[in-house]
């Protein structure tokens, strides 16, 4: 019964490796599908992304307890780049379990990032605000706690997984989030892991920590874990027009939908570039998840999600499974003062007209219009034969005056 850990979502192809800590699992590592145009450092982007253009921001963080300020999100990923200056001062390194194949320790710790993945899922939630561009996180108060989980070699599986989640909860984060997805290889839908997997992410929820997760880029229907875990808030991605992207994982465990086409986002050392993913999709709702946790400290990671998931965008009522609840909201999920609920329901059908609707009878005998029409023409007819009328009278008089005189 093996299984395939799909870490960060990447879109590009990469190869499969035996995990180190289970030689029954199989899973492809990190690969970044702008790699040939994402230098490190790069230039800063001065335009503000379309992601961005569609938040109000000024109405975002109306509230200065809407920033995120105060609250410690944990990256589980390639590690998080602290040098480019929208990160710098609001990265702590959370560790890094990695081993090699030989079961070393891999040198380097939280705020190592090779491949640059960590950094720009990080940006997306708390990249800093800078004259020099127009980007910034939506959680720009808050701060990171970086896990390097996972890396372009190989290294990284379930287990290391479980145990950067249970760290981030003993090292007090409040949200969690999660790039990367685990599946089965068959059909049983079990992987060896799934339940110290599911255990670690409902240790995190008795914890009072929302765990956000991405729900993959095969572009099939299907479930990805942790995001299918009903504690997880699972996401997938949105395009310009919100729907779901081509690449987005969809099914019933999708809870909701969020920019994941051309997201612009840090990368190390300095600047920022452009990715697709369902990976920064997934901290673009972990963003907004730390503005409410920010704002609502006291609200359970049940209510967090509920909320999210009933200010969605949407086109239908209810849930489906190709965006969920539908695609995120940012400014409506901090701004409503709906009661906290423990999980989003659908919305009410919409009456047309409150009046009721009268029948008319259907028959062949003359209506109100064609009364209408012809009282129109009666009026019409009468006017022109009156215009007709005092024409020839005046003429007439005309006439009769000439006669005299001569």
């Amino acid at each position: 019964m093996a299984a395939s850990l799909v870490v960060a979502g990447s879109l590009a192809a990469t190869p499969a490796y035996a995990a180190p800590g289970d030689p029954g699992t199989t899973w492809s590592p990190i690969g970044i599908s702008a790699a040939g145009d994402c230098p490190s450092p790069a230039k800063d982007v001065p335009v503000t992304p379309w992601s961005l253009q569609r938040v109000l921001l000024d109405q975002l963080w109306q509230d200065d307890k809407v920033t995120g300020a105060g609250v410690l999100v944990a990256v589980i990923d390639t590690g998080v780049d602290d040098v480019n200056p929208q990160l710098a001062g609001k990265v702590t390194s959370g560790g890094s379990p990695l081993r090699d194949k030989d079961k070393n320790p891999v040198p380097g710790d939280g705020k190592t990032d090779l491949v640059g993945h960590g950094t720009k899922v990080a940006g997306i939630i708390a990249a800093a605000k800078r004259d020099a561009t127009g980007f910034v996180g939506l959680a720009k108060g808050a701060n990171i706690l970086s896990f390097r989980q996972n890396d372009n070699e190989g290294n990284g599986d379930v287990g290391t997984l479980v145990e950067s989640i249970r760290s981030a909860v003993d090292q007090n984060a409040r949200v969690i989030n999660i790039s990367q997805d685990v599946r089965s290889s068959d059909d049983s839908g079990r992987f060896p892991g799934y339940d110290a997997l599911k255990a670690a992410v409902e240790y995190a929820e008795s914890k009072k920590v929302v765990v956000v997760a991405s729900s993959g880029n095969d572009g099939r229907e299907g479930p990805t874990y942790p995001a299918a875990y009903p504690t997880v808030l699972a996401v997938g991605a949105s395009d310009r027009n919100n729907e779901r992207a081509s690449f987005s994982q969809y099914g019933d465990f999708v809870d909701v939908a969020a920019p994941g086409v051309d997201m612009l986002s840090t990368v190390p050392k300095q600047g920022q570039c452009v990715d697709n993913g369902t990976s920064f999709a997934a901290p673009y709702v972990a963003g907004v998840a730390a503005l409410l946790v920010g704002a609502h400290p006291d609200w359970t990671p049940a209510q967090i999600r509920a909320r999210i998931e009933q200010t969605a965008q949407r086109t239908e009522h209810a849930q489906n499974r190709f965006i969920g609840w539908g695609v995120v909201d940012p400014v409506k999920a901090v701004t409503s003062t709906a009661p906290p609920a423990d999980a989003a329901v659908p919305d009410r059908p919409r009456a047309l007209s409150a009046g009721a609707v009268v029948p008319m009878p259907v028959g062949l005998a003359e209506t109100q219009a064609d009364r209408d029409a012809r009282t129109a023409t009666y009026v019409i007819g009468i006017g022109a034969l009156l215009v007709a009328l005092l024409g020839g009278g005046a003429v007439v008089v005309r006439d009769h005056r000439r006669r005299v005189r001569a």
